[in-house]
């Protein structure tokens, strides 16, 4: 997700949750019988939301109550896309390779992941290893998941991380730069007997 498109989607969600907040803060306000302003809604807390006239007043009209359901269920699809939208991230299907002669060429973003991931695997103590690739394909970056045995130490582990399977990643696509988020797990151990 672009900067602008993360600041858009920030301002909108905050604008969102103000509006709900001040709405939602007002009918709890007046259902406590604080006293409300002349233009709003309910003016106390046995106010009701809809009247009896107010809801009957389409009652005969047959298209109504199709097209409030129907106006919800498009609302709740959009709000369920743009939820999914958020929080979906998305993989890198090919990276840019800068060629040196004006040319570029495309490298899958999963054939990358796999040589990231086998050379990650090959680091001493790193039971497994896995590599997602993220960002634009001018400019990736990958998210790493390293499971380490017991005896190894994580900044040696990390170390040779990023000197080694980065580096060549980075140099072997001819990318300025490859940032790296990198999670280290301990593998699940029993307790060892010292005697």
């Amino acid at each position: 997700m672009s900067a602008v498109l993360r600041t858009v989607n920030r301002v909108l969600t905050a604008l969102a949750g103000v509006i709900l907040l001040a709405v939602g803060g007002a009918v709890l306000a007046v259902g406590f019988d604080a006293p409300a302003p002349s233009w709003w809604v309910h003016q106390g807390p046995h106010d009701v939301l809809l009247s009896d006239a107010e809801r009957t007043r389409w009652r005969d009209a047959g298209w109504w109550w199709p097209v409030v359901i129907a106006a919800l269920a498009v609302l709740l699809l959009l709000a369920l896309w743009w939820l999914v939208a958020v929080v979906r991230r998305r993989r890198l299907t090919e990276v840019l390779v800068d060629t040196g002669d004006g040319e570029g060429a495309s490298l899958r973003g999963r054939a990358l992941e796999n040589v990231l991931a086998g050379e990650a695997d090959r680091v001493d103590g790193v039971e497994r290893a896995g590599v997602r690739l993220t960002g634009r394909r001018d400019a990736p970056a990958a998210r790493v998941r390293l499971l380490l045995a017991p005896h190894v130490d994580p900044g040696t582990a990390l170390h040779e991380l990023t000197t080694g399977a980065l580096t060549h990643a980075r140099r072997s696509a001819n990318l300025t730069a490859l940032p790296a988020e990198v999670h280290l797990r301990g593998v699940k151990h029993g307790a060892e007997r010292v005697s």
